[in-house]
């Protein structure tokens, strides 16, 4: 047996004595995400506040690199950047409702931009098996754009909480099925 055979073996062999873990992770992440379904209000606010606290913590790191560089002329506009950045972040904390109202417009418009790109990018390998699925799911990145920018700004106030909710179940189901699946090998 080669080294390559006997490592694959091994790590087989590992993730099958931990599938209880990974039925584990599945069931908390289902029950998250019927969690979060359960109040998809709450839900969203909580999506927005850990966007500020992102946005925060890449403005502190922008500001850190940009004193950092010595002697580089651009650091103005990192510093500028970082707080425009953090400005950002504060704002998600200070009024998450309007956070939420800007954060779903975005979401409805990078949904139409990955739905455009998927589209084209099905059109190019049409020759090839499968691209009638890669049409498919930039399509439906569109219609689901079109519906989430037909009820703004209404849905703002449970959109991103319906994402994050959908978003736990499939992960759930997925690290759920990974770990029944390693029963069976």
């Amino acid at each position: 047996m080669t080294d390559i055979t006997a490592n694959a073996e091994r790590d087989a062999e590992t993730l099958r004595s931990r599938r209880g873990w990974f039925i584990v992770l599945g069931i908390a992440l289902i029950a998250l995400g019927i969690i979060a379904f359960a109040n998809l209000y709450v839900a969203t606010v909580a999506t927005v506040y850990y966007v500020g606290i992102l946005m925060i913590a890449g403005a502190v790191a922008q500001m850190v690199m940009a004193f950092g560089v010595k002697g580089w002329t651009r650091a103005i506009f990192l510093i500028g950047a970082a707080i425009l950045y953090g400005l950002a972040g504060l704002f998600a904390f200070m009024d998450p409702l309007l956070a939420s109202t800007v954060i779903t417009l975005l979401l409805a418009a990078m949904l139409i931009a990955s739905g455009i790109v998927r589209i084209v990018l099905a059109m190019r390998e049409r020759p090839r098996k499968g691209w009638g699925w890669v049409l498919a799911m930039g399509i439906l990145s569109i219609i689901v754009a079109l519906v989430v920018m037909a009820g703004w700004p209404v849905n703002s106030l449970w959109i991103l909480g319906l994402f994050l909710s959908v978003d736990l179940i499939s992960q759930g189901l997925g690290w759920l099925f990974v770990g029944i699946g390693l029963g069976r090998v």
